[in-house]
């Protein structure tokens, strides 16, 4: 079966990525620094997956992609073996929000240089299919409805801009070679939950920001109170909206990407990965006290610095394109996350 080089694949979106395809048969090499994020994660895909076929087909590589040599070492060990490194996911990189305005110039170094190299010895060895982990902060979101792939772009942090550039970066590379490069950017909205198996979930090793471990963790009273940031938005609740996401469905749409762009020639494409389905932060922490029968307590704080009301996304094109439908209702997405969260 096809190999697959995973950049970030330790990662909470990029194992539950390994753990689709290895299930879809294909060959994972796993590329990350696991600054973030640790191999123990795969430690529970036996429970799944046979383990003779994780001896065969999955493989760790630690490194950074800032090291080019390191991914040339990588692309060069199995060329010598003639099994060519056929497709890129490329996940990697650094991811919040709040870090990035009084890091950014980490966030430059780190995502920007490293897709560059990635990029570049990609080409050096003739692998020119690649999935961007994309993400919903490039849009201009302060008009209303639902946001396309043609919606203006105007990311309002240094994380966000990371990802707009690489956008440019990698339009370029297809543009100077239109007849060899495969791209498609998937553009994440938040993707939230974990595996329905309860084998992996979300467990960032640094601070936590995303939303929905810090409500576990509210729940699980690690945290005494939850605070949202804000209650007088233009919304039903006054609360910020956003789509949410089944982590599953998130992983699936990446296979999917990676069969179309295996089908088809040559190609450039921008696609919204979520829902078309928004849901305020109050409408999320009373779904997951009914599902899971739990309380989380919560706060209002002030607005931050660089959101949005509301965020959600017109899911058309990747639902026509890849033959993609989210499957995971809200519900799946409380109840999942919070199995895994409890168990592990």
């Amino acid at each position: 079966m096809a190999i697959v080089l995973l950049t970030g694949g330790a990662g909470f979106v990029g194992s539950h990525i390994a753990l689709d395809l290895l299930k879809k048969g294909f060959t994972v090499l796993i590329f990350d620094s696991f600054i973030n994020s640790s191999k123990i994660v795969f430690s529970k895909f036996n429970k799944v997956l046979d383990e003779g076929l994780l001896r065969e087909n999955l493989k760790f590589y630690s490194g950074d992609l800032r090291e080019e040599e390191s991914l040339i070492n990588l692309f060069s060990e199995f060329n010598k073996k003639g099994k060519n490194i056929e497709s890129v996911i490329h996940c990697a990189g650094l991811k919040s929000v709040k870090d990035s305005c009084s890091n950014s110039l980490n966030y430059w170094d780190v995502n920007v240089s490293g897709t560059i190299n990635l990029i570049k010895v990609m080409n050096q060895f003739s692998c020119k299919k690649l999935i961007y982990s994309s993400s919903a902060t490039i849009y201009d979101s302060s008009k209303e409805g639902l946001l396309n792939e043609n919606s203006k772009l105007k990311p309002k942090n240094p994380y966000g801009n990371t990802k707009y550039v690489i956008e440019k970066f990698l339009e370029d590379v297809y543009l100077s070679a239109k007849n060899e490069w495969k791209i498609i950017n998937l553009r994440y909205f938040n993707p939230i939950g974990a595996d329905p198996d309860g084998v992996i979930g979300e467990c960032p090793s640094s601070e936590k920001n995303n939303i929905y471990p810090l409500i576990m963790d509210v729940a699980s009273k690690k945290l005494d109170k939850f605070v949202i940031f804000g209650n007088d938005w233009d919304t039903k609740d006054g609360t910020c909206v956003r789509d949410y996401l089944h982590i599953n469905d998130l992983a699936v749409s990446h296979s999917r990407a990676l069969e179309h762009i295996s089908e088809n020639r040559p190609i450039f494409l921008n696609l919204n990965i979520g829902t078309g389905v928004g849901t305020s932060v109050l409408e999320l922490i009373n779904i997951f006290e009914e599902i899971n029968k739990v309380k989380v307590p919560y706060v209002f704080g002030k607005r931050r610095e660089g959101d949005f009301g509301s965020v959600v996304a017109d899911n058309s094109l990747a639902r026509k394109t890849l033959n993609w439908t989210p499957q995971k209702s809200l519900e799946d997405m409380c109840k999942d996350g919070w199995r895994w969260f409890i168990n592990s």
